[in-house]
């Protein structure tokens, strides 16, 4: 017998991220990160099968306007049984409940079934992501750009990530995606340079110029980048060049095994530069979206 319910206490919240790190391992998560990264809106499902978990779901207002972001996860032994479906269509409802008017899903471009399970909702592919990863080996220090600093966020986190945010909304803006997106200072400040001290400002003559950060990862001896960014008119100058090797010689210095980092369709100057950095492309993840599917 299939129970579906919400999330409520920190066993469901580990039960959550097992299952989701099981069913998507190159993008694990854990259960302190679900709860630093709540937000108002957001529901959590978990599905089980005679008390155990199998399956977990989630809907939250997206960046994008007017959707929200869902994603309905299965352990490959349960599939096939209408618990993906069961988990869609709540939701769904919660989407409809938020008063969103589409859907945004992320689905792995190696996934097949998945991916057949998306298009039956009516969404469309829109977008694809692109992920990469970096070995941190003997890595060197960094110079950076002529007149310029690089100084770590550290315990100045919430004064630097203010000062920088003005570049971050240019990089926002500046993005090649599938859509307006709203992103709030207050999200900023709750989610980038989780690692403080691996994340970094360029500075020129004591005023930011570029931003990169680094967050958090659930794989162990792992580290995932946050937004690369910097200002419009010092780009095409080795600023994120910098960034990013000041993240990997932190990363060498603080026993990090792995970098990893997501750059979307569009962004093939970043990719470039992530390669001659020595990340290596290991996936994609396909954007999905479409109109809100009529009840019933």
């Amino acid at each position: 017998m299939i129970e579906l319910r919400a999330v409520g206490s920190d066993d469901d919240l580990e039960a959550w991220a097992s299952v989701k790190s099981a069913v998507v391992p190159n993008q694990p998560v854990s259960a302190e990160q679900l709860r630093s990264s709540d937000e108002e809106g957001r529901l959590l499902l978990l599905a089980e099968a005679d008390g155990e978990p199998v399956g977990c779901g989630i809907a939250a207002p997206s960046h994008f306007d007017g959707l929200a972001f869902v994603a309905a996860r299965v352990l490959l032994g349960h599939r096939r049984r209408g618990i993906g479906t069961a988990i869609a269509a709540a939701l769904i409802d919660h989407a409809r409940a938020l008063g969103r008017d589409g859907l945004s899903a992320f689905v792995d471009a190696a996934d097949p079934a998945s991916l057949a399970f998306v298009e039956r909702y009516g969404l469309s592919e829109v977008d694809h992501e692109l992920e990469q990863r970096r070995v941190v080996g003997d890595e060197h220090p960094v110079a950076a750009p002529d007149g310029m600093e690089l100084i770590a966020v550290g315990d100045r986190r919430e004064d630097l990530l203010r000062a920088v945010w003005p570049i971050a909304q240019q990089g926002y803006a500046d993005m090649p995606l599938p859509g307006v997106i709203s992103y709030t200072l207050e999200e900023w400040l709750r989610e980038e340079a989780t690692i403080a001290e691996g994340s970094f400002v360029a500075l020129d003559r004591c005023e930011p110029v570029g931003y990169a950060g680094l967050l958090t990862h659930a794989e162990i001896g792992s580290a995932h980048h946050g937004l690369t960014v910097v200002r419009r008119d010092r780009r095409r100058h080795g600023v994120a060049t910098a960034l990013k090797r000041a993240q990997l010689n932190w990363a060498a210095q603080n026993g990090l095994a792995e970098l990893i980092t997501w750059t979307q369709r569009g962004n093939e100057a970043m990719q470039a530069l992530n390669r001659r950095l020595g990340y290596v492309d290991t996936s994609r993840s396909i954007t999905f979206q479409g109109p809100l599917p009529s009840s019933g």
